[in-house]
């Protein structure tokens, strides 16, 4: 969403971390690229201002920023944190729709490890309640709407040592395999530790 062409302008960066940018700046012809694999996490954040559907406020938020260190990636100030919040399922099946997703790679599961319970934003209301079909192109639409949630049991146990998908907690698998349902897409790694080994392969 910090794409400069499709993301929520102004609150972008400034150029395209989108798939395409790939060719754009690696003068890579789209020919040669493959199956693209997308990386997200199992929450979302956001870095600095701008429209955030899913954002929890308060100790919701800093339980998921300290659980995930979400803080500034060079300098780990507490002052420069992440935004966090729930999985933002629309926002996601747009992201995978402009970047023509072969599978994704999730991030990061673990964090959600000490949750009772576990909220995906599963669909986008006006004030008056009725549903928007797309991803809203006008900033004032996607500060303004509702979202609509779906609410999963946690797991409550530390999944960092599970390498193989069938071990993972049920409430676990059936996070993932929800968000597969959703977006339409198949998770393919998971991550579930900040090691480069704590990596599921489904």
């Amino acid at each position: 969403m910090l794409d400069i062409d499709f993301g929520t302008y102004p609150f972008v960066t400034s150029f395209s971390p989108s798939a395409g940018g790939i060719c754009t700046g690696l003068g890579i012809a789209p020919r040669i690229l493959g199956d693209l694999v997308g990386v997200v996490k199992a929450y979302t954040t956001r870095v600095g201002s701008g429209p955030f559907p899913t954002e929890i406020l308060g100790k919701g938020g800093d339980l998921l920023r300290f659980a995930g260190q979400e803080f500034g990636t060079t300098t780990g100030r507490p002052r420069c944190p992440r935004r966090c919040g729930w999985l933002d399922v629309v926002a996601l099946k747009y992201c995978c729709q402009i970047n023509g997703f072969f599978s994704l790679n999730l991030t990061k599961l673990d964090v959600l490890s000490d949750l009772p319970e576990i909220q995906l934003g599963v669909l986008y209301k006006h004030i008056d309640g009725t549903p928007v079909k797309s991803f809203p192109g006008d900033l004032r639409v996607l500060e303004q709407l509702k979202v609509e949630y779906e609410v999963l049991l946690g797991w409550q146990c530390d999944i960092s040592k599970v390498r193989n998908y069938s071990d993972l907690p049920k409430a676990a698998r059936e996070y993932v395999e929800r968000i597969e349902e959703l977006v339409g897409i198949p998770i393919h790694y998971i991550g579930v530790g900040p090691g480069r080994d704590a990596l599921i392969y489904k």
